[in-house]
């Protein structure tokens, strides 16, 4: 099994605690609302929505996946610092045994830094490279583009 990371940083002119209310917090409820072709809908399996917790995301239409399944590792409401691991669904090929993340919101200016972190855990001797991601990152940073755009235009919202 090999192990491969990537990692990804952006900005937003939204503070860290409106953001992490939106983008970890409360995902499951406003990203179906304003991105159902991305997720469709997302429901606790196990747990009560800290560590240990088992998620079910399905996805919309517009999305080459039906499903996954997602088990949250930490979430720290003090250092905006959040992760999960993906253990079943099929975004994980034959040759992806689980795919984890970290999250970690960090303050610059009046808005944040966004740091990034997957860890690929492969079957076998299998390479993952950064072209293979690729496409992943781009959708996850449509998508965290499109919680952006709601703050802004909802000023009130996640305070």
């Amino acid at each position: 099994m090999g192990v491969y990371t990537f990692e990804n940083e952006f900005t937003s002119e939204i503070p860290p605690s409106r953001l992490f209310k939106a983008f970890v917090l409360d995902a499951d409820n406003l990203i179906p609302k304003i991105a159902p072709q991305a997720i469709k809908q997302a429901e606790i399996l196990e747990g009560n929505g800290g560590p240990g917790t088992i998620k079910k995301i399905t996805f919309g239409e517009g999305s080459q996946y039906g499903y996954v399944k997602h088990r949250i590792d930490s979430i720290d409401e003090a250092s905006y610092s959040y992760s999960y691991t993906l253990i079943e669904g099929d975004a994980l090929t034959d040759t992806i045994e689980k795919i984890s993340y970290e999250t970690k919101l960090v303050a610059c200016g009046s808005g944040s830094t966004i740091k990034s972190i997957s860890h690929y855990h492969t079957k076998g001797n299998i390479e993952i490279k950064e072209e293979h991601v690729k496409a992943g990152k781009e959708k996850a940073h449509g998508l965290f583009k499109l919680i952006e755009s709601y703050l802004k235009g909802h000023p009130d919202a996640y305070n």
